[in-house]
This record gives structure tokens, sequence and C-alpha cells, in this order.
């Protein structure tokens, strides 16, 4: 593409195996975080640039379809063999993230600094999808020059990793954890104190079908959240959606109670339909319509942002 796209977003493209809590299954979805999250986005109009390596095994409809809804996937470099692929497992109260062992690493399949294109460094926002905590960090400081950036953890946060998050968070302007992803024994919001430093300027706290809260730290403000959706069938890529969603708001209009509700919509697509099923069959036009449904208020592009 001749213009930076608006958000880049870095991670992986892995082939997800879900193993629901009632012991089904269903083989070989396309994944990855930055799937769902710029599909979120593109319901908004935002232009998005994905930064990953593909293996030669992703399902190739999925990249067409992408490339259709307007994805710039400039960022993707071919791994050149059978990329990455994981077991999704729906326990009780938590989503397990198991990589399979016959399959290249995980950090064989991030980005690294190097694979992101030289027209994509004037974006407005960048976006650092699930991957190890190393490697992120290596992607955070090397982007820490960027007006914008986010985080979505795949490392558990603990009580014995919190320096090394906080190391990476400095260079991070908003961090979007899930409740199953904090095990460290402290309230949230005591959590939330630990890892303010730096540029941290926003901590969403994803609850899955509960919602969320949206801690706002230069305000001293929260802003809790709930989850709508017409039908559930599948909770994959839901978070990922909500920060798709929430970034194209917080980017297009720098309005936060609209970026979280353009959130909402997103994930509720997300959870209509298995994998990325229910967001590849979303549209701009639908989405607007419930955005204005169910909160009476017509989601537009703004020029402000934050």
């Amino acid at each position: 593409m001749s213009a930076a796209p608006d958000l880049v977003i870095l991670g992986n493209l892995l082939v997800d195996d879900i193993v629901r809590r009632d012991g089904s299954t269903l083989m070989g979805e396309a994944g990855g975080a930055l799937v769902h999250a710029a599909l979120g986005a593109r319901l908004w109009g935002l232009g998005v640039g994905l930064v990953s390596v593909v293996g030669s095994d992703y399902p190739a409809a999925a990249l067409d379809g992408l490339a259709e809804r307007g994805v710039d996937l400039a960022g993707v470099r071919p791994l050149g063999r059978p990329g990455g692929r994981a077991w999704l497992l729906y326990e009780r109260e938590i989503r397990r993230v198991i990589h399979q062992l016959d399959c290249p690493s995980h950090d064989d399949v991030s980005p690294l600094p190097a694979d992101l294109p030289d027209a994509y460094r004037a974006a407005r926002g960048f976006h650092l999808a699930p991957m190890p905590l190393q490697r992120q960090r290596t992607l955070a400081i090397a982007l820490a020059d960027r007006p914008f950036l986010s985080l979505d953890p795949f490392e558990l946060l603990r009580d014995d990793n919190l320096a090394d998050w906080s190391r990476v968070l400095a260079h991070v302007d908003a961090f979007f954890p899930s409740r199953d992803e904090i095990r460290v024994g402290t309230t949230p919001d005591a959590l939330v104190t630990r890892l303010a430093g730096g540029r941290l300027g926003l901590v969403a706290l994803k609850a899955g079908a509960a919602g969320g809260r949206l801690v706002d730290l230069a305000a001293g403000t929260s802003h809790p959240w709930s989850g709508r959706a017409d039908r559930v069938v599948d909770a994959t890529g839901a978070g990922d959606a909500f920060v798709g969603g929430f970034l194209a708001g917080l980017l297009m209009h720098g309005d936060l109670q609209r970026a979280v509700e353009q959130g909402i919509v997103a994930a509720s697509f997300a959870i209509e339909d298995w994998g990325a099923r229910g967001l590849f069959a979303a549209t701009p036009q639908r989405a607007t319509a419930r955005h204005a449904e169910w909160f009476g208020v017509v989601a537009t592009a703004g020029s402000a942002g934050p």
C-alpha cells in the first residue's frame, strides 16, 4: 500500500484446534489474535496492516478474506514451512492456549522489528497481540518512539514476573489483560497501581461475557462495561475483537466511552459463530446499525486521536 495504515497489529497467525468444555472439537480453524483484532477494527473503517509470520498450512481463504476486507498484508512474512498450531482448551473458568509440540516455536512464528515495512512506521497506532513476553518487550522497545502503542498479554501476570511486566509496560500506552491471565495475590486495583508507570495510561481489565472495566490512569477514573450479544456460540477471539473495535474508536475520535461501545459491538460478532467466522460475516453496515440500536448513537469516523 502507498499510505501507512492507521493501525498496525503485530502478532501470530496460528491454526487453532478448539476443544470446548463439553469435549466437542473444531479442528483446523484460521486463528491468531491479530486476525480477530484486525476484523474488529475494520468494522469501523479503520485502515489496518498486519505484521506476522505465516506458515504454509495456514488457510489461504482466511488470508484472502482479510485482503478482501481491506486489511493490508504487506508485513506478513512466509515461514516457508508449516507454521504455528495451538490447542485452545476451554476449562470451567479459563481458556488455556497450548502450542503443539510438533510445530515451530512461538518465537519462530512471532514477528521481529525487521518485519515492519517502512511504510507502516507512519501509522498512528501499533498493537502487540499476544506473543511471548520477551518478544513483546523487544517490539515495544523498537516501537517506543511511535505515538501510540498497546499490548495484549500472552504470558500470565504472576507475582514473580510483575517486575518484568512493569518494564515492558513502561513503553506502552494501553494494556488489555483478561481475567484469566491475572494470577497475582492482590486485587485488580492494586495490580493496576503496581503496573502504573512510564507511558501506561489505560488498562482494560477484560472479563469475558461479563464485560470488563477500563481504568484511565491519567484521569484517575474507572469505567465498567457489560458485554452484549444477540447469540453466543463461541467465545474464541471475542476479547481480541473488542480490542480491535476499541482501538478503532480511540484512534478515530478519542472518545473512551464510544471506543468501549465499538469494542462491545465488535466482540458481539466474534461470539456469534465458531473461530473468526462471525467476524468474517460481519459488515461495517451491520456494526453501525448494531451500535445505533444498542447505544442510540451512530458511530462515525473522526479526526481526533489519543
